[in-house]
């Protein structure tokens, strides 16, 4: 996800005005962009989304996925293999990539900006990978009501939207929340790995994983501080990609921090 500007009031999804007040409610933890395509992107939409974009029933916004909505992954992928989930694919450099290095994995990568999963498609089809499938979904949602309890090998967060401003904390996606639906999807001995180019909410990531019931970090340590700015964290996993996103933020000088925590039996 790309961080909204200071000048950017956040946009939640277009939402039915019958829907409970409850769902009005409900922060977000992304910004909507508009949805046009470019016509290298269209054409990667129209060839590979009929196969590759699962179909989703809705509830109360174009984002939602219906409560009595399950994801066969056997349907989805043919066939029966660890899942890996990637919530916030961007332009799907990360899930595409890993999805050709291991081919005896399924990955289902999580994502709701249109240009980025037409992005994904493409890099998939040039890579010939038929082990991606995306669902163009609220993440927190697809974690409740999509997935099965314990059907997921691994999920990724990686460089999520940090929402700087105090006030907009409520709508990060990595909160006590969200780790109780991580909990919930991923099977004992499970993974869940984080990355942000942001050390406060690298800081807040690792709070709210070492509080949460059910997880343990593989990478235990004193938090990081000036004399010891490498401890604590995990080591830059060789499995993701450098993407073009963290790239920008090494140029920029920030630091990205790797996070990796087990699900418990």
């Amino acid at each position: 996800m790309v961080a909204m500007s200071e000048q950017t009031s956040p946009a939640e999804p277009p939402q039915d005005p019958g829907a409970p007040e409850a769902f009005h409610r409900r922060p977000y933890s992304f910004v909507r962009r508009g949805d046009r395509l470019t016509a290298r992107r269209q054409k990667a939409w129209d060839e590979w989304a009929p196969t590759r974009v699962l179909e989703v029933p809705r509830t109360h916004a174009d984002t939602s996925v219906h409560p009595d909505h399950d994801f066969d992954a056997v349907a989805a992928f043919g066939r029966e293999a660890p899942l890996v989930v990637e919530v916030g694919s961007g332009l799907g450099e990360a899930v595409v990539a890993a999805a050709a290095a291991h081919p005896e994995q399924d990955y289902l990568a999580v994502e709701v900006y249109k240009p980025g999963i037409a992005d994904l498609l493409l890099k998939a089809g040039q890579a010939g990978v038929d082990n991606v499938r995306v669902v163009q979904a609220n993440a927190p949602e697809v974690l409740e009501h999509m997935l099965a309890p314990a059907s997921v090998d691994e999920l990724w967060v990686f460089f999520p939207d940090p929402w700087h401003k105090k006030r907009h904390h409520k709508r990060r996606l990595v909160s006590p929340g969200f780790a109780e639906l991580a909990a919930r999807v991923l099977r004992p001995g499970g993974l869940w790995r984080l990355a942000t180019d942001w050390q406060e909410y690298a800081l807040a990531m690792r709070e709210v994983l070492d509080a949460a019931p059910g997880f343990e970090n593989v990478h235990p340590g004193p938090l990081a501080d000036d004399e010891h700015p490498g401890t604590g964290w995990a080591p830059r996993w060789e499995g993701r990609v450098l993407t073009s996103f963290e790239r920008k933020a090494q140029e920029a000088g920030r630091t990205p921090r790797d996070l990796t925590y087990r699900r418990l039996p």
